[in-house]
């Protein structure tokens, strides 16, 4: 267990101080504020509601649904049980780029959020795969980045929201199969 905390405090200094930089100190902040991506993600939301047909509605759901999940899952039951504090709480020379923020760390809201809803789009549409997929990977890594989160907080939320959206797909599946809702 102590050789996987040095490799994360490792790979923390590493993106969050070496890979730092001009460019990363003005962009990672941006991509991290979930304001960024809410005009963009509320366009998605109407378009699966208007153009999407009956499986972009049941994607509407199923993100709705996941986006709750998720983060209640990570911000209300894993967080307080894990109860590790922020790297910025925690460590001294971090190129600290955000508020660090009084909630605990394990595992990154953001990112569980994230690749939830890039599982979800990516079962909507596989090929906006890479598309979803490189988004949810940019806003998770930005917040090691901005000095919020360990590398294995994110690692951690990323596994959790896939896992939701997969239970949230299985059991719309089980539904379908009992309601054939969609061919």
């Amino acid at each position: 267990m102590e050789y996987l905390k040095e490799i994360d405090l490792w790979l923390f200094h590493f993106i969050n101080s070496d890979m730092s930089g001009a460019m990363t100190d003005f962009l990672m902040p941006i991509i991290t504020n979930k304001y960024t991506w809410l005009p963009a993600f509320i366009l998605l939301l109407v378009y699966l509601l208007w153009r999407g047909g009956v499986r972009g509605r049941i994607t509407f759901i199923l993100l709705l649904v996941g986006i709750v999940a998720s983060d209640q899952i990570s911000s209300s039951l894993l967080k307080p049980f894990f109860d590790r504090l922020r790297p910025c709480h925690t460590l001294s020379e971090i190129n600290l780029l955000v508020s660090c923020g009084v909630g605990k760390s394990f595992p990154s809201s953001h990112s569980a959020n994230s690749f939830m809803a890039a599982t979800i789009l990516f079962w909507y549409k596989s090929s906006w795969g890479k598309y979803v997929f490189s988004i949810a990977g940019l806003i998770a890594i930005s917040r090691v980045f901005v000095g919020v989160h360990y590398p294995l907080d994110i690692l951690a939320g990323a596994v959790l929201g896939i896992t939701i959206s997969f239970g949230l797909i299985f059991i719309f599946k089980k539904v379908n199969a009992w309601l054939n809702v969609l061919d």
